[in-house]
């Protein structure tokens, strides 16, 4: 670890929560800033009072000397990678990919013989996402996806986020942007409860993994992608790990694909290789051909 990772530690901070900072950053690439320690402390106390571990430095310990620490980080990441999201978020960047990026993608593969479209939800957090891209497919499956075939990968690197991907039961509060009548398509209620699961239909479109975006053997096999949505994922990276991720995802996708980070999120200074466009109310980055 570079000696610029770790500034002089605080007098209010426990010391030994800037060893775990670094361990995380090494495993996952997620980096805590100093305002951010008090979070990481409160997640570590989580998995100490499971373990029955009095302090800090014990359980710095478990996660670096003892039999279980590469479990233990597992669990770990699951407390400190919990993300806030629903169904339909963004709306602006969601219009433009059902009415301007997938025409467009079409188009370019007009004279293939075998068409195909592959979307990537890079931290898909608990689901919404990825079956809100899955929803609009299906809505334009009968216009001009016609003869399409779709996959969608659904990535993160939290277990129980993606245990509830599986289950894909979801509530009012995620629900809350879905209107009436693609509630009455896409989901069923589920008895007894005020929830709904999403349909098969729906789900059998989307293929959930647990991934670590660092993990450079993972990522060199995610290949021939048309669109990656990595929302609100880069601002928890440091700005190595941003141009590390950013270049596997350069890499992995088709040329004149595209790439949708979060609205708060940018590759200026990160990665040159990618064209900024603009959307009514949203931006996105395309993958331009190679230069000869």
């Amino acid at each position: 670890m570079s000696s610029n990772i770790t500034p002089p530690p605080r007098q209010d901070v426990n010391p030994v929560s800037y060893q775990i900072r670094d361990l995380i950053y090494g495993v996952a690439g997620i980096f805590h800033n100093d305002n951010r320690l008090a979070f990481l402390e409160d997640r570590c106390g989580r998995r100490m009072k499971e373990l029955s571990i009095p302090n800090l430095r014990q359980y710095h310990e478990v996660l670096t000397r003892s039999a279980q620490r590469t479990n233990e980080m597992h669990l770990l990441l699951n407390e400190i990678t919990v993300g806030e999201t629903c169904f339909f978020r963004n709306q602006p960047q969601l219009a433009a990919l059902q009415r301007l990026v997938l025409p467009s993608i079409v188009a370019s593969k007009e004279k293939l013989p075998y068409k195909h479209l592959r979307i990537w939800s890079a931290g898909c957090s608990t689901g919404e996402e990825p079956y809100t891209m899955a929803m609009i497919l299906l809505e334009e499956a009968q216009r001009f996806l016609r003869g399409f075939t779709f996959e969608i990968i659904a990535t993160d690197l939290n277990d129980r986020s993606l245990q509830r991907c599986q289950e894909g039961i979801y509530g009012d509060y995620a629900l809350r942007n879905v209107a009436p009548e693609t509630l009455r398509r896409y989901f069923d209620p589920v008895a007894g409860t005020r929830d709904y699961r999403v349909r098969d239909e729906v789900r059998k479109l989307i293929k959930f993994s647990r991934v670590n975006l660092l993990d450079d053997a993972r990522m060199l096999f995610i290949k021939s992608l048309d669109v990656i949505f990595c929302c609100n994922v880069l601002i928890y990276f440091d700005g190595a790990s941003k141009k590390r991720v950013i270049q596997h995802f350069h890499n992995n996708l088709l040329p004149h694909s595209y790439l949708f980070l979060g609205h708060a999120e940018s590759l200026f200074g990160v990665n040159d290789d990618f064209r900024l466009v603009h959307f009514p109310g949203a931006m996105a980055y395309i993958k331009s051909p190679v230069k000869r």
